[in-house]
């Protein structure tokens, strides 16, 4: 007897203008006009997080219908990437051009869960601009690549506060993709793919021949 085919469900595209006409198109710094490029993008069931040409997060809460925004302080730096968790906090960690990497756990309406905005840095390891990010499941590591070929893992502790960061792996490529699961950390660069098992600290590379 043949089986019956799942039925077809037809979507339509188009561009997310409410979200667009609440960032900005330029900005004024001093005399200066400075126009604002969207470089980076990450998305799940509850938010849209855009990363801007200002170091302006631009994150938009699907369920309310609201824009917010984050920064990091200091001087105004390119954000490079953005990823999005939602697990019993919802938290979005943003890299930038120069390799700074902050988290930040949003704030949550519903009972026992976040009432403040808090940020963690992952603080002067990385020296170039951030290329991926890749949470756990849990939201208690992070790992983060750049361009240089360096992967930083960070262990995060919310109840207390803490974010503690280390180098784990050095590539003589960049870094263009990290996936996290189940203690394996799957790491492809410009020249190889490979598998990090994080508790035996061993590397096996996918293939043999390196990329063209």
């Amino acid at each position: 007897m043949a089986s019956v085919a799942s039925p077809v469900i037809f979507k339509e595209f188009c561009p997310l203008y409410y979200l667009l006409n609440a960032i900005p198109t330029k900005i004024q710094k001093g005399f200066r006009s400075i126009v604002v490029y969207l470089t980076a993008l990450d998305t799940n069931g509850d938010y849209i997080a855009v990363g801007s040409s200002i170091g302006m997060l631009y994150l938009y809460c699907r369920h309310l219908n609201q824009m917010k925004k984050y920064n990091f302080e200091g001087r105004c730096e390119s954000i490079t990437f953005v990823k999005l968790l939602s697990c019993f906090d919802d938290l979005v960690a943003v890299g930038t051009a120069s390799g700074r990497v902050a988290v930040f756990q949003l704030v949550s309406s519903l009972p026992g869960r976040n009432k403040q905005l808090r940020r963690f840095d992952v603080a002067g390891i990385h020296r170039s601009s951030i290329t991926a990010l890749a949470w756990s499941p849990n939201g208690m590591k992070l790992f983060s690549g750049d361009d240089k070929g360096k992967i930083v893992y960070s262990a995060l502790d919310l109840d207390q506060g803490i974010c503690n960061s280390s180098l784990v792996l050095e590539e003589p490529s960049s870094i263009v993709q990290l996936d996290y699961n189940q203690k394996v950390l799957l790491v492809s660069t410009l020249q190889r793919t490979l598998l990090f098992y994080t508790e035996e600290k061993s590397v096996n590379q996918v293939g043999t021949q390196p990329r063209k």
